[in-house]
């Protein structure tokens, strides 16, 4: 697991409410720098992709999220899985889609879904290849494409310049005040209600300093492009993060950032309920 910072004032706090036995950490934050990678498939040696688990267990029945490296040059053969994914590439190029399919590579900040039991490969491009990957519950299993099955799901093939955005005034639970220092959304995929999960894209311009906060029982992003200052509101303690980084809350928590990049910062981000961005 990667060494994750939890922040001892919210720990205490728990304690005394529900005891030390039940007190389980609210805050996490994981610096790509920090994560340990394992391989996928042992089986197949250095041509194994690699995971690095940012939160849950791959291999457990929980939410997941986890970084995966591809050598340059990877394919493989046609598979199947158990469950649904959600992916976003980070570096290098991916084509993921039916064995037939004519390749398309994706760059990053491309987004794609797996459905469960649709046959498909996956092939990488590229010396650092990485790709974020979310399950909903685990785990993480591959099967032959003989065991193909249709759960009614269709696959999503998104490329980066494809992505739709938008921006406060077209997202009315959006703070309107950020409108004009450029803050943009594109919807993936699930509602952005109240107790309902979803995942979108927020991209930030150079120089954005401002608040994430969620308003739902938790929000978890996922650093895709980019370079950030990030501390909880009210640390003194901040930490620099680049991409493939995570920073999450299982409690309703500020989070502020600095786009510290030359050009904009992407993030994925998973919710449950909505979120605010909001300027300093």
């Amino acid at each position: 697991m990667p060494a994750k910072y939890l922040f001892s004032a919210i720990l205490f706090t728990l304690s005394i409410l529900f005891g030390a036995a039940q007190a389980q950490p609210a805050l996490e934050l994981v610096s790509r720098s920090d994560v340990e990678f394992q391989p996928l498939n042992p089986l197949r040696g250095d041509a194994s992709p690699k995971a690095g688990v940012l939160w849950g267990d791959i291999k457990k029945l929980v939410p997941t999220g986890t970084l995966i490296e591809f050598v340059d040059g990877f394919s493989s053969p046609p598979h199947i899985h158990n469950i649904t994914y959600r992916a976003v590439v980070i570096s290098g190029e991916v084509h993921n889609d039916d064995p037939d399919a004519a390749t398309t590579w994706m760059g990053p900040g491309s987004f794609w879904t797996q459905p469960a039991g649709e046959t498909h490969i996956t092939s990488a491009k590229g010396k650092k290849t990485t790709a974020f990957l979310e399950i909903l519950e685990g785990p993480y299993l591959v099967r032959p494409a003989k065991e193909a099955f249709d759960n009614g799901e269709r696959p999503v093939n998104i490329e980066a310049r494809n992505v739709v955005w938008l921006d406060p005034s077209d997202v009315t639970w959006l703070d309107d005040s950020a409108a004009a220092k450029g803050p943009e959304l594109a919807f993936l995929w699930g509602e952005p209600k109240d107790g309902k999960r979803n995942g979108t894209f927020l991209r930030l311009p150079a120089g954005f300093n401002g608040t994430l906060r969620g308003t739902g029982d938790w929000v978890k992003a996922v650093l895709i492009k980019g370079s950030i200052n990030y501390r909880l509101a009210g640390d003194p303690k901040s930490e620099r993060l680049e991409p493939g980084s995570y920073f999450g809350a299982a409690t309703r928590s500020a989070h502020e950032i600095s786009c510290r990049s030359q050009d904009s910062c992407l993030f994925y981000v998973s919710a449950k309920g909505k979120y605010v961005i909001a300027p300093s």
